[in-house]
């Protein structure tokens, strides 16, 4: 039995307007004007029987009678009253087919045909409306339902997601401050959590998702300098990411200084050095296999400190000159003064231990195997059968080179997959949170963060061929880079209050949905304006409440002043500070 049962004096008004998905209704009455509203869904005839088109209310404009037809018929000596002009424009969003083979009540988001002239208009509310929000709750699409929480429209109703199409077209997770952008983050990964072969890698930049535990979930920590007296490993939860993981671009920008004349032939001779010195260590494991095809960027271990000593010797080296007996200055004589002063730099700085000063497991062919397993492997495949859900906490790692080790864990995981059989693959997505840090806007970028915009970049326009997803989550979208956010087809919007990021939000919803953006500074704490391929309805939705909350609550300042029992931590805060880390 349909669901839309309208009668002809049920109708709100007739369609005298239509421009391909747009149709403007005029309504005569003012009592029914008032029952609509914008962002509402309205049901309208179509030219087939059995169907309805699905519109949202854009626009309402009440016009009172011409006044100089007013005075013209005043003159006359009939008195007819004059309409006024209430007009109500519409955007089509889909279609309802009372039947489809022995489906009843189905909603596409395609239009099958164009509403007709004088066709009728009906409000969808009530009993209807319930129905209608109950069907697209229902709809089994191409993949799991992921529940994300119930329709404003309709608190009875269960808003779900598409979960292939989520992660396959990229989505984007925003709002201010507050507003419930880690909530949202933390129910999507309570619903990936239940899945038995889930494979989600967090990247967590402030620590804020330590209280997501239980076995569906597996917390790493990027090595902070206490670690490095410690024995700890990937087995401990402690990942260091080596140097020689780094491709020849993310060194040249770690160790060059661009501004030195001499940059150019710095990067060539490092280059050459790293090179033999991979060399080196293929030829004492005695992996003859590689040695005719690796490259510079070939993730193979080598010794830094054979490095520096080439480089060294090739700036102190002299040379035979002109006459016998006499010399002169190399090549590169005095030339990498600067670049060997920043190897040894950073390779003294304790804060960058886990690049630098790794474990020495680190060193062994095989660890790269085991720890990118650990990363990307399904949680059936993990030795205890736990952990599709991978927490990486990067709150001990600089910020001056925070973007360059995220984008290195994203680089190792595209990569990987690459080279992957297809038949092989196994799809993983990487939950971005605070990603204008390390994705920012290139004109904001400097050399550092320009490896990490492009690396994301790639993935963002190639991922989804080799089953990587992105879920870009940010409350500063108008600093997240543009060509990484015009890939994300998925869009769940909290509240932004910044119109910079207003505009931003909006630029990503279809021109037909417009008026929805103009939502986005009135959303409720914890709603969200739910628009993409994942969903079959562009609407507002409010999340529902996450199994496990992220420790990212508002601090209240007025209760914590009225305590009478204050509990400084001075002493404490100030000793981590001293020894770089929180643990």
């Amino acid at each position: 039995m349909s669901i839309f049962n309208y009668e002809d004096n049920e109708a709100l008004g007739r369609i005298i307007a239509v421009d391909s998905a747009v149709v403007v209704v005029r309504v005569d009455e003012l009592n029914l004007l008032k029952r609509v509203q914008v962002n509402r869904l309205v049901a309208l005839q179509s030219s087939k029987a059995g169907q309805h088109l699905i519109g949202v209310v854009s626009r309402i404009t009440r016009k009172a009678p011409d006044a100089g037809a007013e005075l013209e018929h005043e003159k006359s000596e009939t008195s007819v009253e004059l309409p006024e002009n209430n007009l109500v424009r519409v955007s089509l969003i889909g279609t309802l087919i009372d039947r489809v083979g022995e489906a009843r009540n189905v909603f596409r988001r395609t239009l099958e045909t164009v509403p007709e002239i004088d066709a009728n208009c009906f409000a969808l509310e009530g009993d209807r409306l319930t129905g209608f929000m109950q069907v697209i709750s229902n709809v089994v699409g191409d993949g799991p339902q992921l529940e994300l929480g119930h329709y404003t429209l309709d608190e009875d109703a269960t808003a779900f997601l598409n979960g292939n199409r989520l992660f396959q077209r990229h989505a984007i997770v925003v709002g201010s401050t507050g507003s419930g952008k880690s909530w949202t983050t933390a129910r999507l990964l309570d619903q990936i959590a239940a899945l038995p072969q889930a494979a989600t890698i967090l990247f967590d930049v402030h620590g804020e998702y330590s209280s997501l535990q239980g076995d569906e979930f597996r917390h790493y920590r990027i090595a902070g300098p206490g670690d490095l007296d410690q024995d700890t490993g990937v087995n401990d939860g402690v990942l260091y990411l080596p140097y020689w993981l780094l491709g020849y671009e993310a060194m040249v920008s770690l160790f060059v200084d661009r501004s030195d004349q001499n940059a150019p032939n710095q990067a060539m001779v490092m280059a050459r050095c790293i090179t033999e010195a991979k060399r080196a260590y293929l030829e004492a494991g005695q992996h003859n296999e590689l040695l005719d095809n690796f490259t510079v960027d070939s993730p193979i271990p080598f010794d830094l400190d054979a490095v520096i000593t080439e480089l060294d010797r090739l700036n102190t080296e002299r040379v035979e000159g002109a006459r016998a007996g006499n010399t002169k200055a190399g090549d590169f004589n005095g030339k990498l003064s600067r670049l060997i002063a920043r190897l040894e730099a950073k390779q003294l700085d304790r804060r960058l231990g886990f690049l630098f000063q790794p474990h020495s497991e680190c060193t062994d062919m095989g660890w790269l195997a085991v720890m990118t397993h650990r990363l990307i492997g399904a949680r059936s495949t993990q030795e205890d059968n736990s952990g599709g859900i991978k927490v990486i906490d990067f709150s001990e790692v600089p910020t001056d080179i925070l973007p360059l080790m995220v984008s290195l864990l994203a680089r190792l995981v595209f990569t990987v997959t690459q080279w992957t059989r297809i038949d092989k693959r196994h799809p993983v997505a990487l939950f971005c949170d605070e990603a204008h840090l390390y994705i920012p806007e290139r004109m904001r970028a400097d050399s550092v963060d320009d490896i990490s915009v492009g690396i994301f970049e790639r993935i963002a326009k190639e991922g989804r061929k080799y089953g990587v997803g992105l879920v870009v989550i940010s409350q500063r979208p108008a600093e997240v880079n543009r060509t990484v956010l015009s890939q994300c087809n998925n869009v769940i919007a909290m509240r932004l209050t910044n119109g910079e990021d207003q505009a931003v939000i909006k630029r990503l919803l279809p021109d037909s949905l417009g008026g929805f953006g103009d939502l986005l500074p009135v959303l409720d704490i914890g709603e969200a304006l739910v628009v993409g391929d994942a969903s079959l309805l562009p609407t507002r939705v409010r999340v529902a409440e996450p199994k496990f909350k992220p420790n990212s609550a508002t601090v209240n300042f007025w209760d914590i002043w009225s305590d009478s029992q204050p509990a400084p931590d001075t002493e404490r805060a100030i000793q981590a500070w001293r020894k770089q880390s929180m643990q």
